[in-house]
């Protein structure tokens, strides 16, 4: 797939089945995602992969757990049980901040969400796909902590990735006027 092409197209699809990416399709998503930009060569991230009935299930009682201690609605319960079975794979990719004087946290998180656009760009280009989920399990003090996020490191969002079972609709245009300024 032509790079600019992947980029100009990108597209969520929110159900994915098996097969998930494995072997080098996998290596070479994790690697992308290593070449996020990265001042002062931190390395500002970490991820994790919950795949398979097993992992999908721990992150799933991670989930439950957070909002049945947050006193959630049965409803809400129930959702973030099925959360994680949306998808093959699921990769929680985690900021992990160094104090650094040229190098504020903020730009860490940021380096951290490059990770994840490009993990999600490279699972396309391998005839995957992948959506990124942020929401409020990112800041939940239980989910943080069983996932070992402390003091600035921050979950900045939790990437689906399997296989289509449709083709992407079309991108909607957009006039780049409403989103372009000259100085």
């Amino acid at each position: 797939m032509d790079a600019l092409e992947l980029l100009l197209n990108r597209r969520s699809i929110a159900r994915l089945s098996d097969p998930a990416p494995e072997g080098e399709a996998l290596e070479n998503i994790i690697k992308a995602g290593l070449r996020a930009p990265d001042h002062a060569g931190l390395t500002p991230w970490r991820f994790v992969l919950s795949q398979g009935d097993q992992g999908r299930q721990k992150l799933a009682d991670i989930l439950t757990n957070a909002a049945r201690k947050a006193g959630s609605e049965e409803a809400v319960v129930e959702k973030a049980k099925k959360a994680p079975f949306r998808a093959p794979l699921v990769i929680t990719i985690v900021a992990k901040v160094t104090e650094h004087e040229h190098v504020p946290a903020f730009e860490q998180h940021l380096s951290a969400g490059c990770a994840v656009q490009a993990m999600q760009m490279a699972a396309v280009a391998q005839g995957f796909q992948a959506f990124w989920r942020s929401g409020k399990w990112m800041f939940d003090d239980n989910v943080r902590e069983a996932f070992g996020v402390h003091g600035e490191d921050q979950i900045v969002g939790f990437l689906y990735v399997g296989t289509p079972g449709c083709t992407p609709m079309k991108v909607p245009e957009r006039e780049l006027s409403k989103f372009v300024e000259f100085l």
